[in-house]
């Protein structure tokens, strides 16, 4: 079977399943069945759910000697995928790929490893850490980013609210002296990536970010670059 009947065998069945499962295919270039896009749903019990996630699959010459290229569009903070890139770390995207496997298998592959992390083989390391380290603030950012990227409901505190480990959440008195003199709104650009507010307080007197008499501003690049870095090198 050459790989454009393959392709195109695989779209209907999983358009014929589309009834039974939340995954879902569809070629970006119908006269080109090489550049598709797949979608799923957030597994149920864990912090992405009620999320829905869009794959950029890029399907191989070779096809299906060799796996398709998937990349996730939706931003997503989990070990295994990059939280800027998208990259995914999968066995069965590499070195665990066999011609029996299809694209919908892979999806389901996907959707399971949201469900299971292995922050032992990370994608992307600053994630992995958190999960290691404080899997209670680990799961309330990755809900978070379900809610602000993927559409899930909330169902758990802001980061910026949360306190403690091992999953408990308290909420933080909302003090204007923890700013010391920044917007608010400034600090919650990083707060919501699981930062504390002193923390986060802390890079910006260290980086020298204009306090701007308690005004919010957009930030240049450089300078969220600069803050993040001090961030993520704080213990």
């Amino acid at each position: 079977m050459s790989r454009a009947r393959r392709v195109a065998k695989e779209l209907s069945d999983i358009a014929r399943d589309s009834s039974t499962t939340d995954i879902s295919v569809v070629a970006l270039d119908p006269a080109n069945l090489t550049t598709l896009q797949g979608t799923f749903g957030g597994p149920p019990d864990t912090p992405y759910a009620g999320g829905t996630y869009i794959v950029n699959i890029t399907i191989p010459d070779n096809y299906p000697f060799k796996p398709p290229a998937m990349k996730l569009a939706t931003k997503i903070w989990h070990p295994n995928i990059s939280s800027q890139t998208g990259a995914i770390c999968l066995d069965t995207l590499s070195t665990g790929w066999s011609p029996v496997n299809t694209i919908k298998t892979t999806l389901l592959s996907l959707r399971m490893l949201l469900e299971s992390p292995n922050p032992s083989d990370p994608q992307d390391a600053q994630v992995a850490t958190m999960l290691t380290e404080n899997p209670g603030l680990f799961k309330v950012v990755a809900h978070d980013w379900a809610v602000r990227y993927a559409g899930a409901p909330r169902k758990m505190p802001l980061p910026s609210e949360y306190k403690g480990t091992e999953g408990k959440a308290e909420i933080r008195p909302d003090d204007p002296a923890r700013y010391r003199g920044y917007n608010k709104n400034l600090v919650t650009r990083f707060t919501d990536m699981g930062f504390s507010v002193e923390n986060v307080v802390n890079a910006f007197i260290r980086v020298g970010i204009e306090r701007n008499d308690g005004r919010d501003y957009p930030l240049e690049e450089a300078y969220i670059g600069d803050v993040t870095a001090y961030l993520f090198d704080e213990p």
